[in-house]
């Protein structure tokens, strides 16, 4: 019989574990051919998530848990899951519900029929504000230029084979990119569609703000794209001042003074400001390989169920 591993990071999600656990429950009565471990990474909650997953292990031992000693993000617990999965495929899932268990069935079946990377495509977005939407659509554009992905729709939702995920968890890299890191390793893929449903409990902690800062961490962990833009403004500003070189080469020949103070005065507030924003693009690259060399571990593991 096959085992299905089932990998849910939860921050703050007390009110959600019961709910998920009896969904899964009923998905799994559906599939006769396969078992399931569910492995919760509980991020540093500071609710009572975590009593709420011994609660469940104490009456169903394929509940485990690992708690970290504080919160390190969803990526760390990510990577957590897949390092301690035992099954013969990992279904990497939130735990709030908007990743419909029930396509865990269709995964499955393709799974059997030999694909080894099932993604989870979004058909829609669910319910979001429109200004949360603007800058995640920007924030798509961006990250899928810069790292040569169609990523647009893509999510985190996905059912893994074992020789994904033992590949992934060989990866020494403190700053990961899940979503990315799952293209990158390759295998055979294909794609399943579903509609995000409402979270049945709390809000997103994904802001607007925390949005951004993922776009940018992830671009630089997993692209060179921002220091070639640097390469492209340079450029451009060299192509400018040999315009501006030959223009006053022009008016001096022709015993006319060079007017446009106010222009070369813009021109370098441009140029300046253009230099600082590279030294912050160069400095962020620098800062992961700072955070690379010191090898820290991704995160820490406080405490451990099952």
């Amino acid at each position: 019989m096959d085992k299905i591993s089932l990998v849910v990071p939860c921050f703050n999600e007390q009110d959600n574990i019961f709910p998920f656990y009896e969904a899964v429950l009923n998905v799994f009565q559906e599939i006769s051919a396969a078992t399931f471990e569910l492995v919760f990474v509980d991020d540093g909650s500071s609710d009572e998530t975590f009593s709420r997953i011994a609660e469940l292990n104490n009456k169903d031992e394929r509940v485990r848990c690992i708690s970290f000693s504080r919160n390190f993000g969803k990526e760390a617990a990510l990577f957590a899951g897949i390092r301690s999965v035992t099954g013969d495929c990992t279904v990497v899932l939130d735990a709030d519900l908007q990743h419909p268990p029930e396509l865990i069935k269709k995964m499955y079946s393709l799974w059997k029929d030999g694909y080894q990377v099932v993604e989870g495509i979004k058909e829609s977005r669910g319910k979001e504000s429109k200004i949360h939407g603007i800058f995640t659509r920007i924030f798509y554009r961006m990250i899928s230029h810069a790292v040569k992905i169609d990523m647009a729709n893509s999510s985190d939702y996905k059912l893994l084979d074992k020789a994904v995920t033992t590949e992934l968890a060989k990866l020494s890299e403190r700053n990961t990119f899940f979503r990315a890191l799952s293209f990158w390793v390759g295998f055979k893929k294909t794609s399943v569609y579903y509609e995000v449903a409402d979270r049945v409990s709390g809000r997103s902690k994904w802001s607007t703000k925390s949005l951004m800062k993922y776009a940018i961490k992830n671009m630089v962990c997993f692209s060179y794209t921002p220091l070639h833009i640097i390469s492209v403004v340079g450029f451009i500003f060299v192509l400018i001042a040999l315009g501006i070189g030959i223009d006053a080469l022009c008016s001096f020949i022709r015993n006319s003074s060079a007017s446009g103070f106010p222009t070369i005065v813009f021109l370098m507030l441009i140029g300046f400001g253009g230099c600082l924003i590279s030294l912050g693009i160069i400095g962020i690259y620098i800062a992961q390989i700072y955070d690379e060399v010191k090898k820290r571990p991704q995160y820490i593991i406080g405490k451990r169920i099952g």
